[in-house]
């Protein structure tokens, strides 16, 4: 019986080597479908995927992968590119829906990561995109970079200059990247999103027309060289300023202006007492957020836990709908040297408020003094949720919180 079903698994039988060539002769659309068969075969395939290159080649062999999807036939060509170089690995590049590239270069980890500066130029060539229109049907909209590195720098800026048509930048975990320059001469990049680089000093956005813009790490020195209108905004600065920089008021105003209008906002309460307040107090009434919708506070723990900067905030704030506030005991906070006051000459009426949810708070006395300042600016009744947990998926969640790499 046994040797029955042996004969009827000749394949099967034989080693992972003889399999990989057998795949490697098969046509793409036939090779990609032997993925499916078992787990055996799926990490045949995934070998058979791999090409060799040098760090020098990766901008070509990324370029000719793409060149040859067809996104009409998705089938005749891997979504996926591996590229080692000997035994190291280089990269992961995979296509995915709604035009969207994803390159890992993530390698094993440094204990010391070379510093580098990294310069990304997006332009928009019309006579390009004429002539691309015939060798590709993919044309990348959405890209995720992550774990670029010093050696892998200048690859990647010479790769993002091959895409006209792109709308959409993601930069993850860049381990040792020190200064960022987005350049764009096209209104085409209107999101841009920096995830957990530890060693970002500087942000330099040359581009007009960024609507969404997602942050989460060290405060960086940001200049944003033209004025744009942001309708989104993560400001996720828990973690603080970077330690070798001193970011005074001033030098945040330029950023503080492109969320004036912005419709959601995550902001952290150090980042409002110590760069947005003493900027606006001057202005007592004139300067309001009246278009945000979404407000996430991000909290930190005190003792005697103060209100103020938050009902100063809300005050400037007549249309919101939707409030989250998270105590961070991770947060940074800042010295209590200068202090906000709630006592504004305006009191904004919070008449649209639908939904007030409260986390991480450790004392129920400072949750009930919230409550209590806050309904003091209110004309509605909101739903009131409380939550022990620091982002409870429980109920509704700020939105910026609902985002996953």
């Amino acid at each position: 019986m046994e040797e029955e079903e042996a004969s009827k698994d000749l394949f099967g039988n034989l080693p992972d080597e003889i399999l990989c060539q057998i795949i490697s002769f098969l046509p793409s659309e036939t090779s990609l479908e032997t993925s499916f068969i078992s787990k055996r075969w799926r990490g045949l395939w995934n070998i058979v995927s791999v090409q060799q290159s040098t760090i020098v080649g990766i901008d070509t062999a990324v370029t000719k992968f793409l060149t040859r999807f067809d996104k009409l036939n998705p089938l005749s060509h891997p979504r996926r590119l591996q590229l080692q170089d000997g035994e190291n690995k280089l990269l992961l590049a995979t296509l995915a829906a709604n035009n969207k590239l994803r390159v890992d270069f993530s390698a094993k980890e440094k204990e010391f990561p070379s510093h580098f500066d990294l310069k990304l130029q997006l332009n928009h060539h019309h006579n390009y995109a004429k002539n691309l229109c015939c060798s590709t049907t993919f044309y990348v909209k959405t890209l995720h970079l992550e774990s670029v590195g010093f050696a892998t720098k200048e690859a990647v800026s010479s790769l993002v200059t091959k895409f006209h048509f792109l709308e959409s930048l993601k930069i993850i975990k860049c381990s040792g990247l020190k200064s960022l320059q987005i350049e764009s001469s096209s209104p085409k990049i209107v999101n841009l999103t920096i995830l957990d680089c530890p060693h970002l000093d500087y942000l330099h956005l040359k581009t007009s027309k960024l609507r969404s813009f997602r942050y989460r790490g060290k405060l960086p020195r940001i200049w944003p060289e033209y004025h744009f209108n942001l309708a989104d905004a993560m400001l996720d600065f828990r973690q603080g300023p970077r330690t070798d920089s001193v970011i005074s008021s001033s030098d945040f105003d330029p950023a503080m202006l492109t969320i004036k209008n912005a419709q959601v906002v995550t902001l952290c309460r150090w980042t409002f007492e110590t760069l947005i307040w003493p900027s606006l107090f001057p202005m007592g009434e004139t300067f309001q957020f009246y278009k945000l919708h979404e407000l996430w506070w991000i909290d930190y723990s005190e003792e005697d836990y103060s209100t103020d900067s938050l009902i100063a905030f809300l005050k400037l704030c007549p249309a919101l709908e939707r409030l989250f506030v998270t105590v961070d005991p991770q947060s940074y906070l800042v010295p209590r040297m200068s202090t906000v006051s709630k006592k504004c000459t305006r009191h904004t009426e919070l008449g649209h408020l639908k939904v007030v949810k409260l986390e991480g708070f450790k004392k129920q006395e400072d949750e009930i003094t919230l409550i209590k300042n806050i309904k003091e600016l209110l004309t509605v009744e909101p739903l009131i949720i409380i939550s022990a947990s620091e982002v409870s998926t429980d109920g509704p969640t700020p939105k910026h919180a609902q985002m996953s790499l």
